[in-house]
């Protein structure tokens, strides 16, 4: 935490990723947020659904793509 002055909460944010010469939106993201400061942490099972969706996107010749975030099953 940066500020460490904040209480962290439940709650979402947007991500926009660039990956080559993609531009990729993804809503609605669950993140823990500081309500101080209003940074925002996306922990590491999230981050890997977002990195593996944004790849098959990629994959499929989409230059921008904005989308609400729906984490995949495990």
């Amino acid at each position: 935490m940066i500020c460490k002055n904040g209480q962290i909460t439940k709650g979402d944010t947007t991500v926009t990723l660039e990956k080559e010469g993609a531009t990729l939106v993804f809503k609605h993201v669950p993140a823990m947020v500081c309500d101080n400061c209003g940074e925002k942490y996306i922990d590491s099972e999230v981050t890997k659904d977002l990195l593996k969706t944004a790849s098959e996107i990629v994959q499929s010749g989409v230059e921008l793509d904005i989308r609400n975030f729906k984490k995949t099953a495990a």
